[in-house]
């Protein structure tokens, strides 16, 4: 039986309909998941029984994040967010870390898995870091990666695309900043941006701020291939 993969979902501030690119949608069908697409369930009893069913769950990539979930006022860049989407997904991520079951954030989903964890971001990042930046919402075809990141050897993500450097898109202004305990990071961009962080503790729990669905290469589908073999350990 293919796992069952719970696919996080975007939805516009006038809140009519839930949606998801379906690049998200085939590269869990490629990778050989069965995704399903997950509506904002706000009931500690419906959020468990979603953490059961599903075995793996996909955080996708949207809008940005409350800052009061970590402490903050809003900042003048800070763009449209969902609190409801905030809550279900720090919700549904506790439980799915608790049962030690696979996650994977993209983007958006990278940033909610550090904040679940008890870590913090950047709102804007290109007005609160002081280093100068790199082009982070690429000016170029989704496919096409406009940097590099730099990958730690003793990680998971080096461990499922076997190299030390990749070129990865980019369509973002916000970032991790301090990462939880439980977790380490592992890749950064040459301007100091976290790029992707992973779980100390956890079997299989990545985020990474790049846009792998949108990625024709190696690297991208190593991530998703490594992401559906978790998932099917407790199949």
């Amino acid at each position: 039986m293919k796992p069952i993969i719970g696919i996080t979902t975007s939805m516009e501030i006038d809140q009519t309909q839930y949606t998801t690119n379906q690049r998200n949608v085939r590269a869990i069908i490629r990778a050989g998941g069965l995704p399903m697409m997950l509506p904002y369930v706000l009931d500690d009893m419906d959020l468990a029984q979603i953490a059961q069913q599903i075995d793996g769950l996909y955080a996708t990539g949207g809008d940005d994040i409350d800052p009061t979930l970590f402490g903050e006022e809003p900042h003048p860049k800070l763009g449209p967010i969902i609190p409801k989407r905030d809550q279900f997904e720090i919700e549904l991520m506790k439980k799915m870390l608790d049962m030690d079951k696979p996650i994977l954030g993209v983007c958006r989903g990278s940033q909610t898995l550090n904040i679940a964890a008890g870590g913090d971001m950047y709102q804007d990042i290109y007005a609160q870091m002081e280093s100068e930046l790199l082009q982070h919402s690429q000016r170029a075809p989704r496919e096409h990666g406009s940097h590099y990141v730099d990958i730690l050897g003793n990680s998971l993500l080096y461990q499922l695309v076997g190299q030390k450097k990749i070129r990865v898109n980019s369509y973002h202004h916000q970032a991790n900043r301090d990462v939880s305990e439980n977790y380490q990071i592992s890749a950064l961009a040459s301007d100091g941006v976290v790029e992707a962080i992973e779980s100390k503790e956890n079997t299989f729990v990545l985020g990474v701020q790049w846009h792998p669905e949108a990625m024709n290469d190696e690297a991208s589908d190593k991530i998703y291939l490594g992401f559906i073999e978790a998932c099917k350990q407790d199949v």
